[in-house]
């Protein structure tokens, strides 16, 4: 069987079909798995793992139409099925399954707007649920194709190489951090894409946070984030202003993950990192606000969350539309008023155990 994945989505997201792919290299191991897709990152991800046999990267954001048409046509009739990563809920996605023309085209039938994003296109369908994890929508897939219930569900997989050891160690070397120090990775941003910025709590507060961190743990507060996240980094980098703050500016996801992987724990938004950070098992402190926790709480590692828990959350579910918020009395107060106390005494949680 020739199987190709879509992971058009971001880099958590693929991170959470990655237990799918180990199951389905088991059960089906003369199966050639493929995998489609556009960010560099999830690239960096899948490339690294041995169950996938090629990695199909094509840029569909920055190419025309036409172009795009194009490479996908010259994928069609070569694959015996296709699976839609979960979530996928847009319409571009379904046309591409559909233009490549799998005899089983796998996909979650979305609760909100599915019919106007074209998931009739794919063939063989789930109903989402709103009470099941990202990785197990995915799961639920993988044994519709094999056709049989599959226990238990593996962790995330998040494979390193030797370059990627060598600039962790470069990087500690470099900041003269040691093995006795308490090292807290810190993710300030997460995705802009539909308006998605509103998730992220106020780099302000990161600092406070960072501050209190070093007074009170004397903790090394390493500052992750892409390219797009620099100008995050530098306002909460000046703000906390000591010698136990630096920022890792790595050349891959791979770099930045072998850095994590020295923390003692992991302070961040709701993103790709801090599912990164549950692939590496850190021990995480994950800031939640309109996000429904059911769908992206860190996968089978150590964590908790601060939330603030109101009534109105939570308000995001997966919806090609842009991220809005009802309240009448403070837009996205769910992120805005989740003050740094609480996060605090999260993370206490993790510092109180001796690591």
């Amino acid at each position: 069987m020739n199987i190709l994945v879509i992971a058009l989505s971001g880099i958590g997201d693929a991170l959470m079909f990655t237990p799918s792919l180990e199951k389905l290299s088991e059960e089906i191991p003369t199966a050639e798995i493929d995998v489609l897709v556009m960010f560099k990152g999830v690239k960096d991800i899948y490339e690294k793992l041995p169950q996938v046999s090629k990695v199909r990267y094509f840029d569909f954001l920055n190419s025309s139409k036409l172009k795009s048409l194009s490479y996908i046509l010259k994928l069609r009739n070569k694959y015996d099925a296709t699976i839609n990563v979960y979530p996928s809920n847009r319409r571009e996605y379904n046309i591409i399954s559909r233009v490549i023309g799998a005899e089983k085209r796998l996909a979650i039938k979305y609760l909100r707007k599915d019919f106007l994003n074209f998931g009739f296109l794919n063939n063989i369908r789930l109903l989402e649920n709103d009470n099941f994890h990202n990785v197990e929508e995915n799961f639920s897939l993988c044994e519709k194709l094999i056709g049989k219930k599959l226990d238990p569900i593996p962790a995330l997989k998040l494979n390193l190489r030797n370059d990627d050891i060598a600039f962790t160690n470069n990087f500690f070397k470099s900041k003269s951090i040691s093995n006795s120090d308490i090292v807290i990775g810190f993710h300030p941003g997460c995705s802009t894409l539909k308006n998605h910025e509103k998730r992220r709590w106020e780099a302000a507060k990161f600092a406070e946070l960072g501050k209190k961190l070093i007074h009170d743990y004397n903790a090394r507060v390493l500052l992750f984030g892409g390219s797009d996240e620099e100008n995050l980094k530098s306002i909460i980098f000046a703000k906390i202003d000591s010698q136990n703050v630096y920022s890792v500016n790595a050349q891959s996801l791979s770099n930045s993950a072998a850095v994590m992987q020295r923390c003692n724990l992991f302070i961040t938004n709701d993103s790709s990192l801090m599912h990164v950070a549950a692939a590496l098992k850190l021990n995480i402190v994950a800031i939640i606000g309109p996000t429904n926790k059911n769908y992206i709480y860190p996968w089978q590692t150590n964590y908790k969350i601060a939330s603030l828990n109101l009534d109105c959350s939570p308000c995001f579910y997966y919806s090609p539309k842009p991220l809005t918020c009802s309240r009448s009395d403070l837009k996205f107060k769910c992120i805005k008023e989740l003050s740094v106390d609480l996060v605090y005494e999260k993370a206490k949680e993790f510092l109180a155990i001796k690591i």
